[in-house]
């Protein structure tokens, strides 16, 4: 009979049993989510870098019993009447491995080091040579305002709604940080839609661009650009540094971050940190990231109408956001006597280089002669520029 007992006691303090209590169900249906997330980054390799670390985040922390995540540590850190309130000590004394790796999206550190190697790894040359293309990563920006005002439509709060339109910019640290600092209980569906997002857009991009072009627009071919100097090159991101920084105080950790990393490219005699940048520390940080992000898809937050209205949003800002480039794109191309080929205008999304690539794929298709890669390439790190700006003014306002 002891034995017995025994055994329905480890029965039911296991995690097999735990399925079976109130909300169990649930559980499985993330498990089931984070089966299907592997899948598109093994197989289909959707942004595989943080998708799997997501994935596999989103699978630890829906284990029942594991007690790896927890939500109750993160809603005593976050409520100001909680003698835990932004007590990371008590996170570190009493979490479990996810909440400690999670302390590092929480205060803001793998975003910007990832910047940091993100700066590192990007050629701002092309933005040089031809610096009317911040026009068009600024355009970009719109579906950014656009969900964001349809957030508020559908009855999130300002600050919510600023979290979800931030994945307009196409560029998922900032997101990460944006939804840390305002809604970090949104973070891990707004994480997973600007992450799925960035991986499909071959997929997004491509009738969006036919349908706002011309076949005669998208077969524009464009003059080469002029050589960028070295000087040129060190000093770029010193001035943007100070400058964006200056106006506005709240973009530092993003932009001071990036133009870091892309100083340590140029200078010539950083080299040694500036392979680590892009190699060991973008790695290193991009699997703590993943892993602690996907963690907070806990089941009974995530499984809501609220998580579905993200994702739509998350969509809705994307189009948009491709959209304003591409409209901004036409509106060049008529300045410019046909100069410019508008199909650069959808790279203004900040997904560097994939938004660069899909502007020379549909180029080509239109004419075999059309090389617009190394053009798309100045709106998109332009985008990178534009999305933190915007995050830094969003984070300003609500934060």
């Amino acid at each position: 009979m002891d034995v017995l007992k025994t055994l329905a006691g480890l029965w039911q303090d296991s995690g097999f049993g735990l399925f079976f209590a109130d909300g169990g169900w649930k559980n499985l249906i993330m498990i089931a989510v984070a089966c299907v997330l592997l899948y598109l980054g093994i197989k289909k390799k959707f942004e595989p870098l943080l998708l799997v670390g997501i994935a596999f985040g989103c699978l630890l922390t829906n284990l029942p019993g594991a007690g790896l995540y927890s939500l109750d540590l993160w809603d005593n850190f976050l409520d100001p009447a909680s003698e835990f309130y932004h007590d990371f000590g008590h996170i570190l004394a009493t979490g479990g491995l996810l909440d400690i790796l999670y302390i590092g999206v929480k205060a803001g550190l793998y975003p910007c080091l990832i910047f940091i190697g993100v700066g590192a790894m990007t050629d701002f040359g092309p933005l040089i040579a031809n610096p009317k293309t911040f026009f068009l990563g600024a355009a970009a920006q719109f579906g950014v305002f656009f969900a964001f005002f349809g957030a508020i439509l559908l009855g999130f709060t300002g600050n919510q709604a600023a979290a979800i339109g931030i994945i307009g910019g196409a560029d998922g640290p900032t997101a990460i940080l944006t939804a840390t600092l305002l809604a970090p209980e949104l973070l891990g569906a707004i994480a997973i839609a600007a992450y799925s997002y960035m991986a499909l857009i071959p997929m997004i991009q491509p009738p969006i661009m036919k349908a706002l072009t011309t076949k005669k627009e998208r077969s524009v071919v464009m003059t080469q650009l002029r050589e960028v100097s070295k000087t040129e090159k060190i000093v770029f991101p010193i001035v943007v540094a100070g400058f964006v920084i200056l106006l506005l105080p709240s973009t530092a950790p993003l932009i001071g971050s990036l133009m870091f990393g892309n100083l340590l490219r140029e200078t010539g005699v950083t080299d040694r940190l500036s392979d680590t940048a892009q190699n060991a520390l973008m790695n290193i940080v991009t699997l703590f990231l993943g892993i602690s992000v996907g963690a907070t898809t806990v089941a009974s937050r995530f499984l809501t109408l609220q998580t579905l209205g993200i994702v739509l949003l998350g969509l809705i800002a994307f189009c948009f956001s491709t959209v304003g480039g591409l409209l901004v794109g036409k509106l060049m191309y008529k300045l410019s006597g046909g100069k410019i080929n508008p199909l650069i205008g959808s790279a203004g999304v900040s997904a560097v280089p994939m938004a660069a690539r899909v502007s020379q794929m549909e180029g080509q298709k239109a004419n075999p002669k059309n090389f617009l890669l190394m053009h798309a390439m100045g709106p998109n790190v332009a985008g990178v520029i534009g999305s933190a700006i915007a995050a830094g003014f969003l984070i300003k306002v609500f934060g």
